[in-house]
């Protein structure tokens, strides 16, 4: 009796860690795709319903044999320019080559664009993966600026070094330093300005060097997601971050926070599954 009460624990043991490994690969490895309306009577008409499909935050994870799934879903959200908004690796397990063939492959769907997070800075090997990006396709904004042009019509795209890249150059100051980088590039006949950045935390930078669209990452969601709450714990922010999923708007500036990809110190994501962005543009 007592042999059977002992077998019947540890079958209901295996049955529930079963249970929790199923359900934690399905919410760290089924991608959703989330549309988030932007309006703005800035956005010239030849732009309206243009589609920048987001990626950040992969911290080299795999969906699916060379993520196959992650390109799926890219093609599926029909995607005019694609933006890679930092982390692409990690530099707890970099794998360079595994963000190259995604890099190439997405660069084959549409123009893709990529600007630094702070492990791609600080990972061995950053400037392999620099001049690798370059090689597969993707146009890297290091403090630059492109104009993307339409029926006569433009918007700007402006990418900059997460703040430790510019560390290396500059006094330690993450604000001032990302402050002056974003005015040295914004120009008056610039129209709408869309901004690549890594850091979420930074809205009140953006907001005051008045860029019309910030695009931006970091926060991973708040790893764990409560219903009523929000995020619970992010890079930059903290407990109990303030911007971590979504549109956010602070002055004439909106900013979307991608959830992203990947994982990094903490390996689990609860109530948070992996996100790619479609800011979908439309003129008012």
């Amino acid at each position: 009796m007592k042999t059977k009460k002992i077998l019947s624990v540890f079958i209901a043991i295996i049955s529930v860690a079963i249970a929790l490994d199923l359900w934690f690969g399905y919410e760290n490895k089924t991608i959703v795709t989330t549309v988030i309306q932007v309006e703005d009577e800035d956005i010239p008409s030849s732009f309206s319903s243009f589609r920048i499909v987001q990626v950040s935050d992969l911290h080299n994870a795999t969906f699916g044999y060379e993520n196959k799934n992650l390109i799926n879903a890219l093609e599926k959200a029909e995607p005019d320019i694609i933006v890679l908004t930092g982390d692409m690796v990690d530099i707890s397990r970099p794998d360079i080559d595994v963000t190259l063939k995604f890099a190439e492959k997405a660069s084959q769907i549409a123009p893709t664009y990529f600007v630094t997070g702070n492990h791609d800075v600080k990972v061995v090997g950053r400037e392999k993966l620099l001049a690798g990006l370059s090689e597969k396709g993707v146009t890297v904004l290091r403090n630059e600026k492109v104009v993307i042009e339409k029926n006569g019509e433009k918007i700007t795209l402006i990418g900059i070094d997460d703040p430790k890249f510019l560390d290396d150059f500059m006094p330690y100051d993450d604000k001032t330093n990302t402050e002056k980088a974003i005015e040295s590039l914004i120009g008056e006949d610039d129209g709408f300005t869309v901004l690549l950045a890594h850091r979420a935390e930074m809205i009140d930078v953006f907001a005051k060097t008045d860029v019309d669209l910030v695009l931006t990452g970091h926060a991973h969601g708040g790893q764990i997601r409560l219903p009523s709450k929000g995020g619970i714990l992010s890079p930059g922010q903290g407990w109990w971050p303030e911007y971590t999923s979504g549109l956010y708007k602070e002055k004439n500036t909106q900013m979307i926070v991608s959830r992203g990809l990947g994982n990094s110190t903490f390996p689990f994501r609860i109530n948070n599954k992996p996100e790619i962005v479609v800011a979908e543009l439309i003129c008012k």
